[in-house]
């Protein structure tokens, strides 16, 4: 059954449901350093449908996903949450229904995140990449943008068909849709070189040695 929730109940019908797992994972603690609770992520639209039975959200109407400096935007995003069958586990979990009582089932932490049309994914560490969809694994920590990707940081820009970028590593790799010396639509980078400082401290040129 679907229902409708304003924006303004979305963060804490969230906190349970999304936990540890989140669409843009922070780096791991040392082996060994006591656990410590990751930031949830705060997903915000205009309309919010749930599938209560398999443990669906839907967001449409400009929605957009927030966790500490990074940020994730589409046209739609679907969440798919682990669906709870152990009944310890389940009582304390998340359960939703359109009434808000009742016996759908219960959530627990998101698995993946579906991110589709007009996508705009800006990363930790700056890096900002426009495509067509998107696909977060929670399991992996990877998320893969697809479509005509373009990922911009600084001045240096990325083109290909399909990026994906570990969101607790940073390691990836950008493919194209095509092969071989001369076809087009291969991976693209424009990368600049770091410019030599010409001026003085007062902001005068500095004097070439003579020869």
């Amino acid at each position: 059954m679907k229902s409708l929730i304003g924006p303004l109940l979305i963060a804490a019908m969230l906190a349970t449901a999304f936990g540890a797992a989140s669409a843009l994972a922070a780096a791991p603690a040392p082996a060994g350093a006591p656990k410590v609770a990751k930031p949830p992520i705060d997903i915000v639209a205009d309309r919010l449908d749930t599938q209560n039975n398999d443990c669906v959200y839907t967001w449409t109407g400009s929605p957009e996903a927030l966790r500490d400096t990074s940020r994730l935007r589409a046209d739609i995003m679907i969440a798919h949450l682990e669906v709870m069958k152990d009944a310890n586990k389940a009582s304390k979990a998340t359960k939703t229904s359109s009434t808000g009582t009742g016996s759908s089932a219960a959530c627990g932490a998101v698995t993946n995140i579906e991110a589709k049309g007009h996508v705009y994914y800006v990363s930790t560490d700056g890096k900002r990449v426009h495509g067509d969809n998107a696909f977060w694994d929670a399991t992996t920590t990877t998320i893969t943008i697809t479509g005509d990707v373009v990922a911009v940081q600084g001045d240096n820009v990325m083109r290909g068909t399909k990026m994906v970028d570990n969101t607790e590593t940073g390691e990836g790799h950008v493919e194209g849709s095509a092969k071989g010396p001369g076809a087009k639509n291969r991976p693209r980078a424009v990368l600049y070189p770091k410019e030599t400082d010409d001026k003085n401290a007062d902001g005068s040129a500095k004097q070439k040695p003579s020869k």
